[in-house]
């Protein structure tokens, strides 16, 4: 009889109940399990975790009702959310709203993209990385509703001769989002509309109007993308117009100088009365080269769509190039990649890179059911929380509403305000490094990302005021201390103390490299440097963040995959030998001019992201003391900024100052993260030594293509380093040769003719 029972039961296992994929996704990333950590619960391989999560195999006995019994219990701890919030402004243009920046913003992600998106931080859910087998989408009760039985799903095929979606990361799925995350919209001289997606797609578009565009979009075209992290929201679809489209919807081909100007279209136009007349809205910033139409959402389900139109310069070409010229197909591609990589676009990069801030680490998650049984948002911890936080004073920049009590025309100095900026630091060539034949560039890749990996941050807590305060390194804030006793003649690297040419070398504590003459406000990561270099502190007061964490670990590790992916498209892999990784780069742009476009994307996507944190006031109707529609966010954080930016310069002094003790090699210009060696070979394998082992400085520069690691930025000649010093010096200032070193071009501008 024991027998007849254990077939039973092992009957009933074989058919366990289990939630869809991407629910099972959803509730391992809820909790932060790793796929490592199921398969080996389950004694499985982490692929086969993969392939239950995206649908392409079903589990078996006797794995099967094990992991049936995981899912049972997370889905008791992570219910899934409920998405009833309309869309919200960005911060792209000065009419947008005061309203804090959306957040429903996901995406799938190719083979490259895996471990992006998890924040270290114990006790934060987060955005767990895909299994290497996901490459689709797949149908959720969290994602659109499935198509009307009456309405055919549209007709599609793929146009030939189009890179597909395998070479560049992207994949398209069956399910919600069968068609992937976006469409270019364009138009014959028929007027027949034709949506190209990722992969070549080709979808016949039926509608006859810029409303029934939205419509076809939201119930029968099925675009847009899973969101990234569980607590997060699914992607709104993205349309791209262009110019033929624009016409055949009524739209102008380009805007007036006035609407340029003014950032959208005229209420009274046209379409936008079509579009009001059919119940669609749009938010505060209205019709412009980025917009979202959205209604109301009903039954918990967003109803929005995003509008790109790059002949409205929405495809700014100092990120994007020349991709709003490119053919549809193309056009897709372009940003295909982009969006699977990284996010799908919703604004500039810069706006992009801040709104996937919060998509990774989203401000709230499902609470437990009231005594009515009814489930309510709540604060997410490790996010930044969905309040607007004022700065500290020394933190605001000038004009913020918390120093409204200044006087109108007060000039803030580094005892008042903290100035945490990128490196602009130049010296005159000594007489030895006049006898080398050649000037080296080098730069850091995407050092702003790198500097945001690891930086803890001050999260939804407002900032507390002390006075003679201890400094702690593991505290994020900002110090008024005394600096100006750091000598860097005599410095510890590596844990020894070292003599160096410190005239030579740019203090670590200014952005202009000049030794600090007295008390200024530092960021922590600033203030810790000067205790590394083996100098005691002692601040005379601090605004510190008691409540903080790694904020932007994911953010990094999902652009830092982007990138990688990307220069490996290149043909610029990460397991390069420094020799090899520099021939590779030779010419790699011209292997695949689009996927170069999406290289760039992404570095602006990390430089505006970062910037976007402290967004200042534009706009001729801004007047100081008043606040500004970015100060409405929850990620308006400045502090944040500085963090980063201070990060990124103290990390470019350490690489500076070990190759120095090893070498007597010290710089002749600093810029951001590029830096200038005189040099007798004309390559950075002539500055940075390498031996036979492949190993180098241990702290200093690495050659490689990993974020951190550096590449060539260009080299000339030391005659013509003299020259431009020459031409540029003027009052005792030294011209910054970093800033001409790529192309040896000095423009017109910086001559002063």
């Amino acid at each position: 009889m024991s027998e007849l029972f254990d077939a039973v039961d092992a009957l009933i296992a074989s058919r366990s109940p289990l939630p869809p994929p991407a629910e099972r996704r959803r509730l391992r990333q809820a909790h932060a399990l790793t796929l490592d950590e199921v398969a080996a619960a389950l004694g499985v391989r982490r692929a086969t975790v993969g392939g239950w999560e995206s649908g392409r195999t079903e589990p078996r006995p006797p794995e099967r009702e094990a992991y049936a019994r995981l899912l049972k219990q997370l889905a008791q701890l992570y219910p899934a959310p409920e998405n009833t919030d309309a869309p919200q402004e960005d911060t792209e243009t000065p009419q947008m709203s005061a309203g804090p920046e959306p957040t429903s913003r996901t995406q799938r992600t190719s083979g490259r993209d895996r471990g992006a998106g998890a924040p270290a931080e114990a006790g934060t859910p987060p955005a767990a990385p895909p299994a290497a087998v996901e490459t689709a989408a797949v149908e959720t009760a969290a994602a659109a509703p499935p198509l009307p039985r009456s309405t055919p799903p549209p007709r599609s095929s793929h146009r030939p001769g189009v890179q597909g979606a395998a070479s560049s990361g992207t994949a398209v799925s069956a399910g919600a989002y069968a068609h992937g995350p976006l469409l270019v919209i364009d138009a014959d001289a028929d007027r027949n509309v034709t949506g190209h997606g990722v992969g070549g797609l080709l979808l016949e578009v039926p509608a006859k109007s810029l409303p029934s565009l939205v419509e076809w979009t939201l119930t029968e075209a099925r675009i847009g993308a899973e969101r990234l992290h569980g607590s997060g929201k699914d992607a709104d679809p993205l349309l791209v117009l262009t110019r033929a489209a624009c016409e055949r919807y009524g739209l102008p081909g380009r805007l007036s100088d006035a609407e340029r100007l003014a950032g959208r279209l005229p209420d009274g136009h046209k379409v936008i009365k079509q579009l009001e007349r059919a119940d669609w809205r749009l938010t505060k910033r209205g019709l412009g080269p980025w917009a979202r139409i959205y209604r109301p959402a009903q039954g918990g389900r967003r109803r929005c769509v995003q509008l790109c139109v790059p002949s409205w310069r929405a495809l700014d070409d100092r990120a994007w190039g020349r991709a709003a010229g490119l053919h549809p197909a193309e056009l897709a591609r372009v940003l295909g990649v982009y969006a699977d990589r990284v996010m799908t676009p919703v604004g500039s990069t810069a706006v992009t890179g801040l709104e996937l801030m919060t998509a990774l680490n989203p401000p709230t998650r499902a609470g437990e059911p009231d005594e009515k049984g009814k489930r309510h948002s709540e604060h997410r911890p490790g996010s930044l929380g969905t309040e607007p936080m004022d700065p500290a004073p020394c933190e605001a920049p000038d004009g913020h509403p918390v120093l409204a009590h200044l006087p109108r025309f007060h000039v803030r100095g580094p005892a008042e305000r903290l100035f945490e900026e990128a490196y602009d630091w130049a010296r005159d060539l000594t007489d030895a490094e006049c006898m080398r034949r050649h000037l080296v560039g080098i730069d850091v890749n995407l050092a702003f990302g790198a500097a945001a990996n690891g930086a803890v941050v001050g999260l939804a807590s407002p900032p507390v005021h002390v006075t003679d305060p201890a400094f702690d390194a593991t505290v994020p804030g900002s110090w008024l201390v005394n600096l100006s006793h750091v000598d860097l003649s005599r410095v510890r690297v590596s844990k020894q103390w070292h003599r160096l040419e410190g005239d030579l070398l740019p203090s670590p504590f200014t952005p202009t490299g000049e030794r600090p003459t007295g008390p200024a406000w530092y960021a922590t990561p600033t203030v810790a440097y000067a205790v590394e270099l083996g100098y005691d502190v002692a601040p005379l007061e601090a605004w510190v963040r008691p409540e903080s964490g790694r904020f932007l670990d994911g953010w990094y590790k999902r652009l830092r995959n982007a990138y990688v992916a990307t220069m490996a498209d290149l043909g610029v892999g990460e397991e390069l030998g420094p020799r090899e990784f520099l021939t590779a780069m030779d010419g790699y742009r011209s292997r695949d001019p689009e996927m170069a476009m999406v290289l760039d994307a992404i570095k602006m996507t990390v430089k505006g992201g970062i910037g976007k944190l402290q967004e200042k006031a534009r706009g001729g109707g801004w007047k100081p003391g008043h606040a500004w529609p970015a100060l409405a966010r929850p990620t308006w954080r400045p502090d944040i900024r500085a963090t980063v930016v201070s990060r990124a310069r103290i990390n470019m002094h350490r690489k500076i100052l070990a190759l120095a003790a090893a070498t007597g090699q010290y710089p002749v210009a600093v810029l951001s993260d590029c830096a200038v060696y005189a040099a007798d070979g004309s390559g950075p394998l002539d500055v940075l030594p390498y031996g036979a082992d492949g190993r180098t400085v241990p702290g200093s520069f690495r050659v490689g293509v990993s974020p951190g690691m550096v590449k060539h930025e260009g080299t000339q000649s030391v005659l013509w380093g003299a020259d431009v010093l020459e031409q540029l010096g003027a009052d005792g200032k030294v011209a910054n040769l970093a800033r001409y070193i790529k192309t040896g071009e000095v423009t017109a501008k910086d001559t002063g003719e």
